[in-house]
């Protein structure tokens, strides 16, 4: 029955990301963003919702005792697992969508991207993501942790404020799908209503809301029935069906030559994972990493580097790229195995 709900709370997640999705596309349109800003941001926030929720839900449910361990343990998994997968497995997704759609695409297996706002998100989250990790597997006082965590929420709110002013152009409306619950929109191609694009948004939120604190609820239950422990399973079941919003998005962005955003979208969430759920890692819950942990934000900040070079190298994502994506990702499952 656990693994029944499990499904469902992850079908609940997807449904809840695709509705938030897609209202925020067009709420960029009509705030006259740039494609790197609704990439980096709107989108990114968007679709990293539930994967932020759950080391919310988490922390909330409770930090004291043996459970509150337990918690402990899928925040702080969730919470370093997310940019894990995205700077391997969700980069590598759009290397091969680029190279398998190469002959549809106006650019080819290239990849036509805004390299100001792609240069400042890995940058800023190889820094943070580095700092985390070093936090986090050295013995340091709580006012430390406390204060790191304070710095890393004013360091996103000053990333906001420079990717809004450097976000690139603007995308044009007949670009973009139509908003989902806006079917008179659909068929004579006006734009939505504010009141329904907002309804929309909450509606996905809620979705998302709901369906993180089920998917932690029934994490726990998986992991006690197969004695696994708490962190393995949200280091790779939980990132996995979180992370899917990001890489169907990125998948068809990349298909049909929106590069900038389905990039936007990865490495914009890499650097909100980097930082406001490390937030409230930081002062919420002891941050102390485990052996696997550790691994998995090394191996992130690896791939990271990986798409760092790879996009100065020729602007692609080619097959070295993608093969040292893959080998840093079957790494941690090897650790994970051997452990």
């Amino acid at each position: 029955m656990e693994f029944v709900l499990l499904v469902i709370s992850f079908a609940i997640i997807l449904t809840g990301a695709l509705l938030f999705t897609n209202a925020v596309e067009w709420l960029g349109h009509k705030l006259n963003l740039g494609e790197g800003a609704v990439g980096s941001l709107l989108a990114a926030v968007g679709t990293a919702m539930p994967e932020t929720l759950i080391p919310i839900v988490a922390i909330i449910g409770g930090t004291v005792g043996a459970a509150g361990e337990q918690n402990a343990e899928v925040a702080i998994g969730a919470i370093v697992g997310a940019p894990f997968l995205l700077a391997t497995v969700a980069m590598a997704l759009v290397g091969l969508s680029a190279l398998a759609y190469a002959d549809r695409r106006p650019q080819g297996h290239r990849l036509k991207v805004h390299v100001e706002t792609l240069d400042r998100d890995l940058a800023f989250f190889m820094i943070f993501f580095g700092l985390a990790f070093l936090i986090g597997v050295f013995d340091t006082p709580k006012w430390l942790e406390i204060t790191a965590g304070a710095v890393f929420l004013l360091a996103y709110a000053w990333y906001v404020r420079e990717t809004i002013r450097n976000g690139g152009d603007s995308q044009e409306s007949h670009e973009m799908d139509p908003l989902i619950m806006d079917r008179r929109g659909e068929r004579n191609g006006s734009q939505p209503p504010n009141f329904i694009m907002v309804t929309q948004l909450l509606l996905g939120l809620g979705a998302m809301v709901g369906g993180a604190h089920l998917f932690v609820e029934e994490l726990l239950h998986v992991a006690e029935n197969l004695g696994v422990s708490a962190i393995v399973l949200s280091l790779i079941l939980a990132p996995l069906a979180t992370e899917l919003p990001e890489k169907a998005n990125s998948f068809f962005w990349v298909r049909e030559g929106k590069d900038a955003l389905a990039l936007g979208n990865i490495t914009g969430a890499m650097v909100f994972q980097s930082t406001i759920p490390v937030f409230f890692g930081m002062v919420f819950i002891d941050w102390d990493l485990d052996h696997f942990a550790a691994a998995s934000m090394i191996l992130g900040l690896l791939g990271g580097v990986v798409a760092y070079w790879a996009l100065r190298r020729k602007s692609e994502f080619g097959k070295v790229a993608i093969a040292l994506w893959v080998l840093l990702y079957l790494a941690f499952l090897g650790i994970v195995v051997l452990s």
